[in-house]
């Protein structure tokens, strides 16, 4: 969730890092007492995500300066739209510019993203979900994006539920002796009622001893079309089934059209394209 703390910390943060003994260029051109009005203009269409973050690089920057957001994130915005107006001391609007810039475009990015592929699969139950590929420290800011893009969030980080991996059962199978299906039914019995259990396969012939072992949902990583439609008959509603793998905006719709549950892509966040948006100083 994005809340206030998170905001404010990884902004001030980037603050610092932009200007951390000021901006000299603002502070030797522009005057003092001069005041600015700016609008934060779309140059293309897509989606708008990251306006509390635009505000808080504003804020952050100078208390002075007031900032009025015109659209929510998730609205669908035009090339020439205004989307927020800045007003204050134009050395601290200027000085706030580039990293307030930085965080919307990108967001506005990963939501842009995110409903074309929400859009591909709208005529299925598939959910698109993003994954932890996302830029460190930017978490929160990059899964907020996409779910203003329609889309829905994977596990927060490696807390929060089980989800064991090829690596994982390589690992755990040969230090117990066990079969897969028995070392996770030994993982079971230690879960918590609450907690989630997902286990990836890479072969159909991996996916009836995994769910004897009861999991919640099934990855098929890697699977082709017609093996994801054959894994989704074989499992049958017993557990959840998530593709993950060659997820593109080329191939989701016939990855959905399969009857998976959930389809997951990392390049939802770690290979988008920011959007253009622009500060635009308004000369009276």
């Amino acid at each position: 969730m994005l809340t206030r703390h998170i905001i404010q910390t990884v902004v001030q943060a980037a603050l610092v890092e932009d200007a951390p003994w000021g901006d000299v260029t603002s502070e030797l051109l522009i005057p003092a007492t001069a005041t600015a009005t700016a609008r934060l203009v779309a140059r293309e269409p897509g989606t708008f995500a990251g306006g509390e973050v635009f505000a808080a690089a504003m804020t952050l920057t100078d208390p002075a300066i007031e900032v009025a957001l015109h659209v929510p994130d998730g609205t669908a915005i035009e090339a020439g739209e205004a989307l927020a107006t800045v007003t204050g001391p134009a050395r601290s609007v200027l000085q706030a510019e580039r990293v307030a810039l930085n965080f919307t475009q990108r967001m506005s990015g990963i939501a842009t993203q995110t409903a074309a592929f929400v859009a591909e699969v709208a005529h299925t139950s598939a959910r698109i979900v993003d994954t932890r590929k996302t830029t460190p420290g930017l978490r929160a800011f990059e899964r907020h994006a996409v779910r203003a893009g329609g889309g829905h969030n994977h596990r927060y980080s490696l807390s929060d539920a089980v989800m064991a991996k090829d690596n994982h059962l390589a690992v755990l199978t040969a230090q117990s002796g066990l079969s897969v299906t028995d070392a996770l039914l030994r993982v079971r019995e230690q879960l918590g009622h609450t907690t989630h259990l997902e286990v990836e396969v890479d072969r159909i012939d991996q996916i009836e001893p995994v769910l004897a072992a009861g999991v919640d949902t099934i990855m098929l990583d890697n699977f082709t079309v017609e093996q994801l439609r054959e894994g989704v008959a074989l499992v049958g509603g017993r557990a959840l089934v998530e593709a993950s793998g060659n997820v593109g905006l080329g191939t989701v719709r016939a990855i959905a059209e399969t009857g998976v549950d959930v389809i997951s892509s990392g390049s939802l966040t770690h290979s988008v394209r920011s959007l253009d948006l622009g500060l635009d100083v308004v000369v009276e």
